[in-house]
């Protein structure tokens, strides 16, 4: 539950970051904004109240009797708050100190700010003949003065925080987007499945993520390919020799082999089961999807007749004859081993295939064999794609006897590892034939002949001589 919720976690603190900092922004701005502002207002009301006080200090010097009329221009400030007072300047006053007098004395202006009778009050004095002209307002007017700039800068601040929670919250989505969407794949992943490619988009950063992460499903997906396609291999080739143990026990146990022949065959068989054990250890150990392959030379004549040997039970059950050509040499380069397991799969193949009363045979010959069957045949179409993995399977699957299909593919990689190739010949109704070509060895002359049309199967019997297995 909480790997489902990192992502919105995620969210709600980049949020939480980027809205702290906006906030905090936007605090100092405000704080710096409305020193500044009540600065600019207490300066501007304090020039205004000089400019007054001049204006009040020139009319009393124009007149004939300055002050005579003073009393009514100090009730008219009263209404608004102010007040007007004339002090002589020839003594001390509450109202001007000393170092002012001295300034008014000399005919300088002096403003500022002064406390009478505990309030506060910001003042302008000017000097008219012998007495000193002095204007007060109260701070509390001048706070009145900028209170208006504060709550506009308040409101304005009100407004910006909103417009930055609402770019903090989508800036945190778009942020998070991206880092939801990989972990949500990533679950999937893990659950076995295949997500689809995620989109790469947003910031460098985010694009290089669901980049990478595309790019590591793709090779996981492939991993993941060739391991079931491996393992779907070792079960075919391991099927193999199992398959030749259990039909030569049931020989024994019916009767049909001698002891002797049984425990030579299984014994054979069992030690190219264990060869097979040893590969899929080494492979463990050196981390390969692969099966080593030897080049030397070998017998295929010898090859064919022992997997007519290994296959007599199965085509005794099926009613088909299985038959051997082999001269007395057919030499060839490659893996004994793995030439055997070509020709069983190729076998089994047309074992299944051919219907009760066919026949197939295998015909070996210098750096060639042949496996032919009777059987129904291929499609033409269907021939290009015979040898990849499960198509055929799936194909000719409900039709018939069927195998795993993978033999084919088998068929093809263990004849390539070994510098050779295979093809198939085929036609609907006459059967099917498929030629493994391999290197000859050194100093043996000859060439491979062209494989035969399967055609011929239709009218093929054994040779005097040949080994034949056929259900009495």
């Amino acid at each position: 539950m909480s790997r489902a919720r990192a992502p919105g976690s995620l969210r709600r603190r980049l949020f939480a970051a980027i809205a702290l900092i906006v906030f905090c922004s936007l605090g100092l701005t405000l704080g710096v904004g409305l020193v500044l502002t009540r600065n600019s207002v207490e300066e501007a009301t304090l020039s205004g109240l000089a400019r007054r006080a001049n204006l009040l200090a020139q009319k009393e010097r124009e007149e004939l009797l300055p002050f005579g009329r003073v009393e009514s221009t100090q009730r008219s400030l009263a209404r608004q708050g102010e007040r007007l007072e004339v002090v002589p300047l020839a003594r001390p006053s509450t109202l001007i100190s000393d170092r002012n007098r001295a300034a008014l004395r000399r005919s300088q202006p002096v403003e500022g700010s002064l406390e009478v009778d505990g309030e506060r009050y910001v003042y302008a004095a000017r000097r008219v003949d012998h007495r000193a002209l002095v204007l007060l307002r109260p701070a509390s007017l001048r706070e009145s003065d900028w209170r208006p700039f504060a709550q506009g800068l308040l409101v304005a601040g009100l407004v910006g925080a909103a417009l930055a929670a609402a770019v903090s919250l989508l800036l945190a989505r778009t942020i998070t987007r991206p880092v939801r969407r990989v972990a949500e794949a990533t679950r999937s992943l893990a659950a076995g499945a295949a997500p689809d490619p995620i989109p790469v988009e947003g910031s460098d950063e985010l694009a290089q993520l669901a980049s990478s992460f595309n790019d590591m499903a793709v090779q996981l997906r492939r991993a993941r390919e060739a391991e079931r396609a491996f393992l779907l291999s070792v079960s075919h080739e391991l099927k193999t020799p199992l398959t030749a143990i259990r039909g030569y026990a049931e020989g024994l146990a019916d009767g049909a082999f001698t002891a002797e022949r049984g425990a030579r065959t299984i014994l054979t068989e069992a030690g190219r089961l264990e060869r097979l054990i040893h590969d899929l250890l080494d492979l463990a150990r050196l981390n390969h999807n692969t099966f080593g392959v030897h080049r030397e030379p070998i017998e295929l004549a010898e090859a064919a007749r022992e997997v007519v040997r290994r296959y007599e039970p199965q085509a005794a059950a099926f009613e088909v004859e299985l038959h051997a050509e082999a001269p007395a040499s057919a030499p060839a380069l490659g893996d004994g081993d793995r030439v055997l397991q070509v020709l069983s799969n190729l076998v089994e193949n047309a074992l299944r295939s051919t219907p009760a009363g066919g026949a197939v045979r295998v015909v070996a010959a210098p750096g060639r064999v042949t496996v032919a069957d009777t059987g129904p045949g291929l499609a033409r179409d269907d021939l290009p794609r015979a040898f990849e993995r499960f198509f055929l399977f799936e194909r000719y699957r409900g039709r018939g006897r069927v195998g795993t299909g993978l033999g084919l593919a088998i068929v093809k990689e263990l004849t390539e590892a070994m510098g050779g190739s295979v093809n198939v010949v085929s036609e609907p109704g006459t059967g099917t034939s498929f030629d493994v070509l391999l290197p000859l060895p050194a100093g043996v002359n000859g060439g491979v002949a062209e494989p035969e049309p399967a055609g011929i199967m239709a009218s093929w019997t054994p040779a005097p001589g040949s080994s034949t297995s056929k259900r009495a």
